[in-house]
């Protein structure tokens, strides 16, 4: 009919139609109103509330506690000798260099997945004095270890854990992880860094640079995401 406004719906409603064959014969529709359901588990924290901490450091300004270092290197610039030395002097409870601060004896997990441990991992901590009683190893013959097994979290907790290393990244990432996907890495760091802040336990990630020798950040040349 001419001049006839037709009656609109406000958009907060929506119009559902009826299943049932007796409102649908009687051409009728039913407007319900739209209703946001919020989750009753929403945790939301106000930083008002949170207390500030110092960092703790291990061998200051470089690696602290609780959190997870990356040591990245060309082929034969020696970052597992660096390493190997630091556990021999913290497993002795020796400052990792003169002027530096010294700890108790800590208990360390090295892991590797591309030298020998009893040809070449032990004979090089031997010589770099480590207190061998001090450093272990998960063994993985059977099942491979990756950043998330639940096997990391339990010998740091067994053994009073402070310091971990795993070398290099991309052998603890596991078969269904690509490491140049930046979503599938977080995931990873995120877990491995709620690890070191739960048991103050500072870790350490040895890795390659890319073949690039163009100059520029040696940030990007590590292999993989930079999300690492």
């Amino acid at each position: 009919m001419a001049g006839k406004k037709e009656k609109t719906v406000p958009k907060e409603k929506q119009i559902v139609q009826s299943c049932n064959p007796l409102e649908q014969s009687n051409n009728k529709n039913i407007i319900t109103e739209k209703q946001t359901v919020f989750n009753p588990d929403l945790d939301v924290l106000s930083f008002d509330k949170i207390e500030t901490e110092n960092i703790k450091w291990l061998f200051y300004p470089y690696i602290p506690f609780g959190k997870v270092t990356i040591i990245q290197g060309d082929p034969g610039e020696g970052k597992t000798t660096l390493v190997l030395e630091i556990i021999a002097r913290l497993t002795n409870g020796q400052p990792i260099i003169d002027g530096c601060k010294s700890f108790e004896p800590m208990n360390v997990v090295y892991q590797t997945c591309e030298d020998g441990l009893s040809d070449t991992i032990k004979p090089r901590l031997i010589k770099s004095g480590a207190d061998c009683s001090r450093v272990h190893t998960i063994i993985d013959d059977n099942v491979t270890l990756t950043m998330t097994d639940i096997r990391i979290e339990e010998t740091i907790s067994a053994k009073n854990i402070k310091l971990l290393v795993l070398d290099p990244i991309q052998g603890f990432l596991g078969t269904d992880v690509d490491m140049h996907r930046a979503n599938e890495i977080r995931p990873v760091m995120k877990k491995l860094a709620n690890l070191a802040e739960k048991y103050s336990c500072a870790i350490i990630l040895i890795g390659h640079l890319n073949k690039c020798i163009q100059g520029g950040k040696a940030s990007y040349r590590g292999l993989g995401s930079i999300d690492f």
